[in-house]
């Protein structure tokens, strides 16, 4: 699993984690109701505030367009070729760059237990599927170990992203959903991707220290 950390007040990234905050809120305020769909649009939601089930396993499609939504940069949202291929892994990795810092989402598609979060629903023993996240911006620690700064649509990632989840969202995701009005689905969205501080984000957006020297792991079908 690719190591992931939560953004700190000294983190500098580019493009800026001001920046990002603002594509971020500008794009969930402009994303159409109803509540239910605004969610489905932006997050891999439990069906139910225990984690017992998820709604769907429709990552890719809702990767794309998000991605696309938060890519104000010419060419729009950039999909690197295979990352499992260790053919020119790290020119791979510096395009990966190049596109984050010219305002482009990068589509990055993965083994389930390398790019998911270390509680995800989607991990499983025999580390079959896949799941896919989308990087925003890169960044390097003071110790000069770089990172790429992502967006992991699915709630039951990390414990962190659980509960936050849980008190926003009270049983069945569906029925309570449904019950609210745009303002609330908002408000679920921002807490759960921006979070509290002007300086950080919500559960959903973390560091990911890839090793741009080596490829990903084989996707393994199930």
């Amino acid at each position: 699993m690719i190591e992931q950390a939560y953004v700190q007040a000294v983190d500098q990234t580019t493009p800026t984690i001001q920046a990002i905050r603002a594509r971020i809120s500008q794009a969930v305020d402009a994303t159409p109701g109803p509540a239910l769909d605004r969610l489905k649009f932006w997050l891999q939601m439990p069906t139910d505030s225990m984690f017992m089930g998820m709604m769907d396993n429709d990552c890719q499609v809702r990767a794309r367009r998000v991605g696309a939504l938060l890519s104000p940069g010419a060419g729009g949202l950039y999909e690197p070729s295979d990352l499992s291929v260790p053919l020119t892994t790290e020119s791979k990795w510096a395009a990966v760059s190049e596109a984050v810092k010219a305002d482009r989402a990068v589509f990055i598609n993965g083994s389930a237990g390398h790019v998911g979060g270390s509680e995800s629903k989607f991990n499983n023993k025999h580390n079959t599927g896949f799941h896919v996240i989308v990087f925003l911006a890169v960044g390097q620690e003071p110790s000069a170990r770089p990172y790429y700064l992502g967006f992991d649509p699915d709630v039951s990632a990390t414990v962190e992203s659980r509960a936050k989840w849980k008190p926003l969202v009270v049983g069945g995701t569906e029925t309570a959903a449904r019950k609210f009005d745009d303002a609330k689905s908002v408000q679920v969205l921002k807490a759960m991707v921006l979070g509290d501080s002007q300086d950080g984000f919500g559960p959903l957006v973390r560091k990911y220290y890839v090793d741009t020297d080596k490829a990903f792991p084989k996707i393994a079908r199930g």
